[in-house]
């Protein structure tokens, strides 16, 4: 996000009502609630996360261990124990592990 001059967008009588609070600074304005993308929308790093997950299951059903798969995907044991319990959960329905 890169910024731009308030005297380039807005009209003198905003900046100088803007002036009144914050006067040289620099100040984040947020986008509207309807406007805002989700969590990894943008960059689809929810869909990713997701295929990831996907194929940590497959290959721990096809006989891969834990540990294997937490040194292969670079994470901890537990957060792969954590996906395999997500994506069991998902795919039959609630059953655990």
């Amino acid at each position: 996000m890169g910024y731009i001059k308030a005297e380039e967008i807005l009209p003198d009588e905003i900046i100088e009502m803007i002036q009144q609070y914050v006067d040289g600074a620099s100040i984040y304005i947020p986008r509207k609630e309807h406007k805002r993308a989700g969590w990894g929308q943008i960059n689809r790093a929810k869909e990713q996360i997701y295929a990831r997950d996907i194929m940590i299951y497959q290959e721990y059903r096809q006989g891969a261990t834990v540990r294997e798969l937490a040194e292969r995907h670079y994470l901890s044991e537990k957060s792969i124990w954590r996906i395999l319990h997500k994506m069991k959960s998902s795919c039959n329905g609630g059953a655990g592990v």
